[in-house]
């Protein structure tokens, strides 16, 4: 049987009696009761002038609704999950770049969202959810002005773009990534196969769900094999063993930064941990430290999976398998879905052990930047689209990235990767997190710095640091600025941004 190309046949996977949504404090919510919520909401969504092709921002707090909001929107429309911690002039400038034809908010909430939407003349459509309804129902109580008939209505088909996300840009100007129906339920069947999803799988998700990881993975992955997620607020360290133990779920999906932050409590939930034990712990969106994963096992008891994704891809691109096959700490695993290789400057595949860019090609990636005819000819070269990561695989087929291309430390002409500092310095003892990027120099051009946060109780200066990677690292690669801080600043998404992380610490 063909894998489902939409994402309303995807959700045919699971009973009708099964439980699809959860959430702390409500009810359940089975796989028919989510089935006639899209339905409704679709039809509703037709009545009130939006269809196929239509563009609606959805700016709502983690948690169910949010969930619920993206699948029954993205089964009539395209959807556009953003930050709810945006300010004003942030929604202006995304709501505006996607042409949106509306706004989904909480009735009498997010003045920012509401402003930016009020000043670009973008109907505002107001949700309302009861506690005692089942987790993500929710009801559309207001109705835009004006409302037309939708252009084109009923479910969106394979070919359409479902999901709009813009890229970080940390270098650049932000650049919108469509997604189609057939990009994203391959990207979460593919997640099924690598994880050997069931239908008694239940993910505990902790990620936003406007980013790319938790929308396919924890989401649609689950949902794909018939199983169900636990929708938790968003993350917090505090709270999580007690989602844990009232979840009772079969894995969880994260960034390395909170893994770490689960860890830094995890000695005073060995109860929780035993009584509700995991089958495995994926992790994915940045780079996860060796230690760290070695640390996850021993606390766990259970295999960590790390893979590697990215927006353009629908999420997931490589992954280490579960056992028995083996896991390669440092790598990110063996293609696990698209297409990946080597590829040179020049445009050539190379072949094991060879240092290059990571190129992808699948029916999960996209199929270019929208209204970007610029970045796609830098990114596209033959058919495969370059990730900007230079990795090397090996001859089992396992990648290890050494580095985001644009993150390479350029030291007078030495080139160093600041993941291979990261790893060395991770191994003292004193030290819980670490991250290393470049500094201005007048003279070299970039100089190496490091942020790094102690463990608990412990102490070290600049000094042992310092002396702690000369002895491990050749002296150009020896950062020449620790600085030492309670938390390292992160992206929205949880994530260590090393660009501009210089100009942000003061450094530049």
């Amino acid at each position: 049987m063909a894998n489902p190309q939409t994402i309303f046949d995807l959700l045919k996977a699971g009973d009708p009696a099964a439980t699809a949504l959860a959430a702390p404090g409500r009810p359940d919510l089975s796989y028919r009761e989510l089935a006639a919520h899209i339905t409704t909401t679709v039809e509703v969504l037709n009545s009130r002038g939006i269809g196929r092709g239509d563009r609606i921002g959805i700016v709502l707090p983690n948690g169910p609704e949010m969930a619920s909001a993206f699948l029954t929107l993205a089964c009539g429309c395209t959807t556009a999950p953003l930050n709810p911690a945006y300010r004003t002039e942030e929604f202006e400038f995304y709501l505006s770049d996607i042409n949106a034809k509306g706004l989904v908010i909480e009735q009498g909430g997010d003045t920012a969202a509401r402003e930016a939407a009020n000043q670009r003349g973008i109907p505002v459509l107001e949700i309302a959810a009861k506690p005692s309804d089942p987790a993500g129902v929710f009801e559309i109580v207001s109705t835009p002005e004006r409302a037309k008939p939708a252009g084109s209505g009923g479910f969106t088909q394979p070919e359409d773009v479902t999901l709009v996300l813009h890229t970080s840009g940390t270098t650049s100007r932000p650049k919108i990534v469509p997604l189609t129906n057939l990009n994203v339920t391959t990207s979460a069947y593919n997640i099924r196969r690598t994880l050997a999803l069931t239908s008694s799988d239940r993910c505990l998700n902790i990620m936003p769900l406007f980013h790319i990881h938790g929308l396919i993975a924890a989401i649609l992955g689950s949902l794909s094999a018939g199983g169900s997620t636990y929708c938790t607020p968003g993350f917090n360290a505090l709270k999580f063993f007690a989602w844990l133990e009232d979840a009772t779920p079969s894995w969880y999906t994260a960034v390395p930064t909170m893994h770490q932050a689960i860890l830094a409590r995890a000695g005073r939930s060995r109860d929780v941990i035993k009584n509700n034990p995991i089958r495995f712990i994926r992790s994915s969106s940045s780079s996860l430290p060796p230690q760290v994963m070695a640390e996850l096992e021993e606390v766990f008891h259970a295999p960590v999976i790390e893979a590697y994704a990215m927006t353009e891809s629908a999420h997931q691109i490589t992954s280490n398998p579960l056992p028995p096959k083996p896991r390669k700490p440092g790598s990110v695993g063996v293609a696990a879905g698209p297409e990946v290789r080597i590829m040179d400057n020049r445009g050539d595949l190379l072949g094991p052990d060879q240092v290059g860019e990571i190129v992808i090609r699948g029916p999960n990636v996209t199929l270019g930047y929208e209204n970007n005819p610029q970045a796609n000819a830098e990114n596209f070269t033959n058919g495969w689209f370059r990730t900007g990561d230079q990795g090397v695989m090996d001859a089992d087929g396992y990648l290890r990235i050494t580095g985001r291309l644009k993150e390479i430390i350029n030291r007078g002409g030495e080139k160093v990767s600041p993941r291979e500092i990261d790893d060395v310095l991770m191994d003292h003892p004193a030290v819980q997190q670490v991250v290393t990027f470049a500094m201005p120099h007048a003279k070299l051009g970039e100089e190496i710095a490091a942020v790094v946060v102690l463990r608990e109780g412990q102490t070290a200066t600049e000094k042992d640091i310092r002396e702690f990677a000369g002895a491990r690292l050749a002296d150009f690669k020896v950062p020449r600025k620790i600085l030492f801080l309670d938390e390292i600043p992160k992206g929205p998404t949880g994530k260590l941004q090393r660009i501009g992380l210089a100009d942000k610490l003061g450094l530049v």
